[in-house]
């Protein structure tokens, strides 16, 4: 399989250790990190992205000290090297403006309020991850028993239709 990268940002430790614990499951599959800033998120991202790992999915704060979460997800999603990558914000902060600006960018594919719910953190997660490889590994087996095998199966069934045709 490909390795992918998972990428939780948060300013605040505790938060980051939380949802970082919350989606250790994943670590089998994926590369999980934490950065404590966009700053340090940039460069994780810039060490992966050299070593040949895709940004898969980053879940994001909005409220940190150099730079808000939704600017830094509009910076992703107009970046053609990360434009793919599924983009949660997870936060307590983010303000009505906010958010619609971040889905009128087209670079928000999720919000998740703080607190949140493991269990829903882990779904939501799952199923964006679902999509991510669906629309960007050709080689979807694997991810059967890992994702969401319903959908990943029926992508499967799907591709071999046009291929078919």
């Amino acid at each position: 399989m490909n390795e992918y990268l998972i990428l939780c940002v948060d300013d605040e430790r505790e938060v980051l250790d939380s949802v970082l614990q919350d989606l250790d499951d994943y670590e089998e599959h994926f590369i999980l990190e934490g950065a404590e800033s966009v700053n340090e998120a940039r460069e994780v991202i810039r060490e992966h992205a050299a070593n040949g790992t895709q940004l898969a999915l980053i879940l994001c704060d909005h409220i940190m000290p150099e730079q808000t979460g939704v600017s830094f997800l509009i910076e992703l999603s107009e970046d053609e090297q990360f434009k793919h990558c599924r983009k949660v914000l997870l936060t307590g902060q983010a303000g009505h403006e906010d958010t619609i600006e971040a889905v009128n960018h087209a670079c928000l594919d999720f919000y998740i309020s703080k607190p949140w719910k493991g269990d829903h953190l882990r779904e939501v997660v799952k199923q964006q991850l679902t999509d991510f490889v669906i629309e960007n590994d050709s080689n979807l087996a694997p991810w059967g028993r890992i994702l969401d095998t319903e959908r990943i199966f029926k992508a499967l069934a799907d591709n071999r239709m046009s291929y078919g045709e």
